[in-house]
C-alpha cells in the first residue's frame, strides 16, 4: 500500500511539471524581445524638409577675424547665427548654427590713393550634425576715407613752413616757407598708408541667401 502511494505521488509531480504550456521566465523574455522593435519605432525621431527661400536674411556674429592687412584670399571665415531662422513657426536654423566661408578679396590701403577693403562670403551651414551647401551675398568692408585727415597734415606742414620762413626772411620768406612746408606735409601723406579694415571675433554682420536651400528639420 505504501509503495502504491509513492508511485502515485511521483506520477502526480511529473504531471504538474510537464503538463500544459509553460508561462515561466522564457515566455516573458520572448514577449519583451517582441516589444523592443515596436518601442524603438515609436521613439524614432521624425524629420521633414523645409526650404529657405532666396533672400532669407542671416544675422551673424563672426567667430574668426578678417582684416585687409592680414587676411588672404581663400582664408577660412567662420560665423554663427545670432538669431534663429524661423519659417511658419518652425525653427529651420537655430541661433548658434555655424556657417563657414572664405575670403574672396583683399586690398590694403594705398599710399597715394585707394581705400582698404576686405570681402568674404559663406558657403555652408551646419545643423544637427549635417552640413548644407549655401550661397550667400558677399560681405564687403571698406575703410573710411582719410581726405580730411590728409588735408590737416598738409595744412600743418604749410603753417610750420611759413613760421620758419618769417623768422628767416620776412614776407617773402614766409611765402617760400609755406610752399616748402606744404610740400613736406604732402610727402608725409604720400608715405603713409590710410586706415585698414579689421573685424575681430564677435563683430556683427548681416548677409542673405542668394539661392534657396532645403534643410532637414526634426519634428517631435
Amino acid at each position: 500500500m505504501k509503495r502504491l502511494l509513492s508511485v502515485l505521488a511521483v506520477a502526480s509531480i511529473g504531471l504538474g511539471c510537464g503538463g500544459g504550456e509553460s508561462s515561466g521566465p522564457e515566455t516573458a523574455t520572448a514577449v519583451e524581445d517582441n516589444a523592443k522593435p515596436a518601442a524603438a519605432a515609436a521613439r524614432a525621431p521624425e524629420f521633414r524638409e523645409v526650404m529657405l527661400p532666396e533672400g532669407t536674411q542671416l544675422l551673424l556674429e563672426l567667430q574668426s577675424a578678417v582684416a585687409s592687412d592680414s587676411s588672404r584670399v581663400e582664408d577660412a571665415v567662420r560665423a554663427s547665427l545670432r538669431e534663429a531662422v524661423v519659417i511658419d513657426g518652425t525653427t529651420v536654423l537655430p541661433a548658434g548654427a555655424e556657417l563657414a566661408g572664405v575670403v574672396t578679396s583683399v586690398e590694403r590701403s594705398g599710399r597715394v590713393k585707394g581705400r582698404a577693403r576686405v570681402a568674404y562670403r559663406f558657403n555652408s551651414v551646419s545643423r544637427d550634425g549635417e552640413q548644407y551647401d549655401i550661397a550667400t551675398a558677399p560681405l564687403t568692408h571698406v575703410a573710411e576715407a582719410t581726405k580730411g585727415e590728409d588735408a590737416t597734415k598738409i595744412a600743418v606742414g604749410a603753417g610750420a613752413g611759413a613760421a620758419i620762413g618769417a623768422l628767416l626772411g620776412g614776407g617773402d620768406g614766409a611765402a617760400k616757407g609755406a610752399a616748402i612746408g606744404g610740400a613736406a606735409g604732402t610727402g608725409t601723406v604720400l608715405a603713409t598708408r590710410g586706415e585698414e579694415v579689421r573685424l575681430g571675433p564677435g563683430a556683427r554682420v548681416t548677409t542673405r541667401l542668394t539661392a534657396p536651400v532645403t534643410i532637414r528639420v526634426r519634428v517631435g
